[in-house]
């Protein structure tokens, strides 16, 4: 495990429409790519540092990736950001071509698109290309990875690979696995209200109690700093749920298809501007309470031991 705070930051999308997320591949429905992160999408930019930022899209996890790479090409030139390029890798053999690697050495964000969570690991895992992205979301100042939906998801080392939602806190109705380990901390779960998966984020953390679930609504997100800071960005919520102080749980002996019972499941609701550390485990109504608290605390640990009290003695 890497114990020194990423340099760089993550911003975990919630996901608004499917983005070529179908059921079945010969369904005749049609998925708009309606691209309702472009206020989210201004916050990327912004936290790179740059008006014009070298942009890099991964359209992996999507099953019609020519088409979300034409919208986030319009969408990112709405925000007069031009030097965007695709990265169309369909194969393992594709991930594994020094020219993406190159690209992603010289890029300021990488933005991970929507689908299937599986297919990014499946296709990045235990590759060089992974390896360098790690290694410039842990040493490059500013240096952004986004993901909306699936790439959300797929940041975790402990992934949500799928799961149903009517059969929720039934054991077995969500499926886990193993994302691409930007974070150790957290499980990621996207379109978390509408979709009201709900259930399924409480049963991977009672799998997993060490671990903060994090449920992403649509048209939010939050932007990771330092590996821990969690501030909430969009119009929607962002639900924290925390299995530290977990009493009874059957979770684990449970036999798949039984229900599952839980105590003293910790909930939290952030809407914009809202702030949770993760390691801490604290609620922050906005930024500055958090860095004051963390001011608070770095006096205290610097004072002296033998340092004489404030109190006075006098009577």
């Amino acid at each position: 495990m890497n114990t020194s705070k990423p340099l760089g930051k993550l911003i975990a999308i919630g996901g608004n429409e499917d983005k070529g997320t179908y059921p079945n591949p010969r369904t005749k429905k049609k998925y708009y790519l309606n691209f309702f992160e472009l206020g989210i999408l201004k916050r990327v930019v912004l936290e790179s540092g740059k008006e014009d930022p070298r942009i890099e899209v991964i359209t992996t996890a999507s099953m019609i990736p020519e088409e979300v790479a034409k919208s986030y090409l319009n969408s990112f030139a709405m925000l007069n950001c031009h030097q965007v390029g695709i990265m169309d890798i369909r194969t393992p053999e594709d991930a594994l071509l020094p020219e993406y690697v190159e690209r992603l050495r010289k890029a300021d964000v990488v933005m991970m698109s929507g689908g299937n969570q599986s297919r990014l690991t499946q296709m990045f895992g235990g590759t060089e290309f992974l390896r360098v992205l790690k290694q410039r979301y842990h040493k490059s100042p500013n240096f952004i990875i986004a993901g909306t939906s699936a790439g959300a998801m797929a940041m975790s080392q402990t992934m949500i690979s799928g799961g149903s939602v009517p059969d929720a806190l039934m054991k077995g109705a969500v499926k886990m696995g193993t994302g691409l380990g930007l974070l150790d901390t957290v499980v990621i779960d996207s379109h978390f209200v509408k979709r009201g998966r709900f259930g399924r984020l409480i049963e991977a953390v009672a799998l997993h109690p060490k671990l903060i679930g994090i449920g992403l609504g649509e048209d939010t997100g939050v932007l990771i700093t330092g590996g821990n800071q969690f501030e909430a960005i969009g119009s929607n919520l962002v639900v924290i749920m925390d299995g530290h102080k977990l009493e009874h749980n059957n979770a684990t002996a449970a036999r798949k298809g039984e229900a599952i019972s839980i105590e003293n499941m910790l909930l939290h609701v952030l809407v914009k501007g809202n702030v949770y550390d993760v390691v801490q485990r604290e609620f922050y109504p906005n930024l500055k309470l958090l860095l004051q608290a963390a001011e608070s605390e770095q006096l205290v640990a610097d004072k002296p031991a033998n340092a004489p009290s404030s109190v006075s003695t006098d009577v």
